[in-house]
């Protein structure tokens, strides 16, 4: 390179393309063949992050990681191919820890986001009321977890739970508001109630009558699947033919 813009004898190298012509009108040539050269680049580099799949972190406890049930039976399997099948090219971070509480969650929370997901479903909170820990702590780490997904630029789904009965009407119901209130203060999407349509149910569930079966599975996909379509928005249009 630096034989092409040094001095050279006079005549030497007329033969060889460049040498010959004017300074100025060769140098304009290779500015513009490297601007080309880095547009066609960043074009392609456009449109290799427009092809790329969108990442969505499922986090949560064992009812995400799919406790009990075969590997390709867990949701966010399932909740990826269904949508694929509606022509979203998506990629499901299974983050579901089985045993987790919101503190857990919240405490793992900077290892989940190494992966970098531009969307989450936030699932958590039924470790805590089986413990029967304090719904306001509990508010507390769910409250965190949503601010910090926030500051990531990660758009969250929040997939509520509900407490049972067995500790009482004010736990019940200091439990239940936690996601409503959360999702009203940061607002953000609202499932309100992960285990609809499966909670109690001995043909959904597996023995313990708190894991869904694989078809149980398959009823909380079928549930969830308009509130994530509605954080998603539209799918991206396919890519062209090259």
């Amino acid at each position: 390179m630096h034989g092409l813009s040094g001095s050279h004898p006079a005549g030497a190298g007329r033969g060889i393309w460049g040498y010959g012509l004017p300074s100025r009108l060769f140098n304009a040539l290779r500015r513009g063949g490297a601007l080309f050269v880095a547009g066609f680049l960043c074009a392609g580099m456009s449109a290799a992050a427009a092809a790329a799949p969108i990442k969505i972190l499922a986090f949560g406890d064992s009812l995400t990681a799919g406790y009990g049930l075969p590997p390709g039976e867990a949701y966010p399997v399932k909740l990826q191919a269904a949508l694929k099948a509606k022509g979203y090219d998506a990629t499901i971070i299974n983050a579901g820890v089985s045993g987790d509480t919101t503190a857990d969650g919240l405490a793992r929370l900077d290892w989940a986001l190494q992966d970098h997901p531009d969307y989450a479903l936030v699932e958590l909170g039924a470790n805590d009321m089986l413990r029967g820990l304090d719904p306001d702590d509990a508010k507390a780490n769910l409250d965190k977890i949503l601010t910090r997904f926030v500051a990531a630029k990660v758009k969250a789904l929040l997939l509520g739970m509900q407490s049972s009965k067995n500790w009482g009407a004010d736990y019940q119901q200091r439990f239940d508001r936690i996601y409503p209130d959360l999702a009203a203060q940061y607002h953000v999407p609202l499932y309100p109630f992960f285990l609809d349509g499966v909670a109690l149910d001995p043909r959904l569930n597996q023995p313990d009558m708190l894991h869904p079966t694989a078809a149980g599975v398959d009823v909380i996909v079928t549930r969830t699947l308009p509130a994530v379509l509605g954080l998603l928005g539209a799918p991206s249009p396919a890519s062209p033919p090259s």
